[in-house]
């Protein structure tokens, strides 16, 4: 039996704007729903009227109200959505203009700044102003390779404002990483921090900018914004300009260029672990409508919130985060290693910013109960209502450390979904309870199920994740993908016309989701499906394991499993420990999760975005080739899978 972990109380429950979203529902439209699935099934089944009604709820600022919702709710991909709109995202966002706090930046070891809302839209106006006397029109894409700061989210703010294109990566990713990213689309400013911090160090970005250049002819202007340094030389990059001295000395107004509905706003793109990566295109009214949903419904974000997730520039949960400035909330922004200087450093942030939603992911949860971390002895946390996690599945235990060891009453809502829809398939309920290990909905309006390998929707059985109703924030296009053949093969190859997201997942007769893995992770010894998180979250409870990765090895005509465990610091992988490790996965899984192989290694790869990249090394230790390592944030560890002599026998 699954437990039990949190459920609100009624007033609770009534406070949350989903509950007033509902009500005005039932008002608007002669319903009586009580309940998250009564809306959920309302929302599927109307869809059209349930995205309209949250245009009118969320109070989307736009100079022309849309034709018609969508063309065709069924045609995936295609749609199209609000047709006959003219808004502007930045417009939205900067709806607030007051003296209420809209960023808060803490750089790794320093003390925090902010701005009010009306010196974020006083700033937006000035850069706005200076992009346009550049030239910068509708269409043109805007880069930036920028940490996690204030200045980056003014400068996309100020790219959107005028009808602009926003991409952005990590300033940690490598020349190369840069390069098969911003080549494809040919930016005409690009926008830089002079360097970076992390765990007490600081490096440079400049030096890489220079080389960066040689490649990116495209490029007009790089704007460079202090950070490291407070008096950096732009003259170290051509057409290097500071931040400050770019920035017009004053602006009257700010003027937001009217677009579709469907006009380019980010360009994202895929981890690009298999090859360069995808550019996925996402629209205006798309996201910010899918943003609203999830921010004000399903996270219950208010304007008197301090907001925080964990991420860099290059992950889509930066964009979503920066979203909640369109319902005035304080969004708080951090750069730097999670665990600097100790373990509990994004704890202490959190009572000295008062911090009300968490964001994080399941990796950085389960290496803090690792470290022995329990923030809710050693800090106030009263303002803190919800924990969300996204990145990799929750593991049971993770749950449960967060109620123990957090906070006993807040809403932990572990979400899911990608750049590919730049927001979720399933994430939290604030009316609802927290089960242990599961997702607790499906995301309004977002048709998911599991198919099985027949195309059947089940339930209480694993599958695939599919989306069988369009979306308004599936990508608008992939760029330079003229016949959209990127784009089909990307996600419809499987089934046609409908969406194939490629996690393995399970919904649950209580309508949550519990996911077991990358479908292309899965592994299949003996031709039975088995998700990877399944055995993740059996040796995430062994003492000596710090970490894991899981793969499936080609063996004399079938697949074995073989587990990666990378150990404690001065721990030997002895016999006794071997078989502790089989014996609680066979003892808490099936005798079918034990690997056939343990293997101790010095270091597990991840993605930039933090997550492991199980592919990757199944082909090193197939003797494939791995196309494209920039895309690691520590490639070098693929090297510890090479040649392996336990793989022989």
């Amino acid at each position: 039996m699954t437990e039990l972990l949190w459920q609100p109380s009624g007033a609770r429950k009534k406070s949350t704007n989903l509950y007033r979203f509902m009500q005005h529902v039932n008002e608007r439209f002669g319903k009586d729903f009580s309940t998250y699935e009564d809306l959920y099934q309302w929302s599927i089944q109307e869809s059209p009227t349930f995205w309209a009604t949250l245009w009118e709820y969320g109070e989307v600022i736009c100079s022309r109200g849309y034709d018609e919702v969508v063309d065709e709710v069924a045609k995936i991909p295609g749609a199209r959505w609000f047709e006959g709109a003219r808004l502007n995202f930045a417009e939205n966002l900067l709806r607030y203009r007051d003296d209420h706090v809209a960023l808060s930046f803490k750089g790794e070891g320093q003390p925090t700044v902010s701005m009010t809302y009306g010196e974020l839209y006083n700033l937006v106006a000035r850069l706005a102003t200076s992009l346009r006397d550049l030239g910068i029109q509708p269409g043109d894409r805007v880069a930036g390779f920028m940490p996690n700061m204030a200045e980056t989210v003014v400068a996309m703010l100020a790219a959107a404002s005028v009808g602009a294109i926003w991409s952005s990566c990590s300033p940690d990713f490598g020349i190369k990483g840069v390069l098969d990213r911003f080549g494809q689309i040919g930016p005409r400013v690009l926008f830089t921090a002079n360097g970076y911090s992390y765990n007490g160090k600081q490096f440079d970005s400049l030096e890489r900018i220079s080389e960066i250049l040689k490649e990116l002819p495209s490029i007009e202007k790089v704007i460079v914004v202090p950070y490291t340094d407070p008096s950096p030389d732009p003259g170290r990059v051509g057409n290097g300009v500071l931040f400050d001295e770019f920035l017009a000395p004053a602006a009257d107004d700010l003027q937001f260029e009217q677009v579709p509905a469907n006009h380019p706003l980010y360009i994202m793109y895929s981890s690009g672990t298999t090859g360069v990566p995808k550019c996925i295109v996402h629209g205006v009214a798309g996201t910010l409508l899918q943003h609203i949903k999830e921010l004000s419904l399903h996270t219950d974000a208010k304007r008197e919130d301090t907001i925080f997730y964990f991420t860099t520039c290059g992950w889509m949960m930066w964009n979503w985060l920066v979203s909640s400035l369109a319902l005035g909330a304080r969004v708080l922004l951090y750069d730097g290693n999670p665990f600097y200087p100790d373990a509990s450093a994004m704890w202490q942030m959190a009572q000295d910013e008062r911090i009300s939603i968490f964001g994080t992911s399941a990796s950085y949860l389960a290496a803090l109960e690792k470290a022995g971390v329990k923030p809710g002895e050693s800090f106030d946390l009263t303002p803190l209502k919800a924990v969300l996690s996204t990145g990799s599945p929750l593991s049971v235990e993770s749950f449960q450390f967060v109620y123990r060891d957090i906070k006993e009453d807040l809403c932990l809502s572990s979400i899911s979904g990608g750049t590919d829809i730049i927001s979720c398939f399933a994430l939290g309920n604030p009316m609802g309870p927290v089960w242990a290990g599961e997702l607790q909905v499906r995301g309004l309006g977002m048709k998911v199920e599991a198919y099985d390998e027949e195309a059947n929707s089940v339930v209480s059985e694993q599958g695939e994740l599919v989306c069988t109703l369009a979306a308004p924030s599936m990508p608008i296009y992939f760029w330079n993908d003229a016949d959209n053949q990127k784009y089909h093969d990307a996600y419809f190859d499987t089934y046609p016309g409908i969406w194939r997201h490629g996690d393995w997942i399970e919904i649950t007769e209580r309508g949550g989701v519990v996911i077991s893995g990358r479908s292309d992770a899965t592994l299949k010894p003996s031709g039975v499906r088995i998700g990877t998180a399944e055995i993740y979250r059996q040796v995430e409870q062994i003492p000596e394991v710090m970490d894991s990765l899981v793969v499936g090895q080609d063996w004399e005509n079938d697949v074995r499993i073989v587990l990666f465990a990378k150990l404690r610091q001065g721990v030997h992988l002895s016999d006794e420990l071997v078989k502790r490790i089989k014996t609680t996965i066979r003892h808490n899984a099936t005798p079918r999760h034990v690997p056939a192989k343990v293997i101790a290694v010095d270091d597990i790869p991840y993605t930039i975005s933090g997550k492991k990249v199980e592919l990757a090394v199944r082909q090193v230790i197939h003797g494939q080739e791995v196309k494209n390592k920039d895309a690691l944030a520590n490639a070098e560890s693929l090297d510890l899978y090479v040649d392996l002599p336990e793989l022989r026998t």
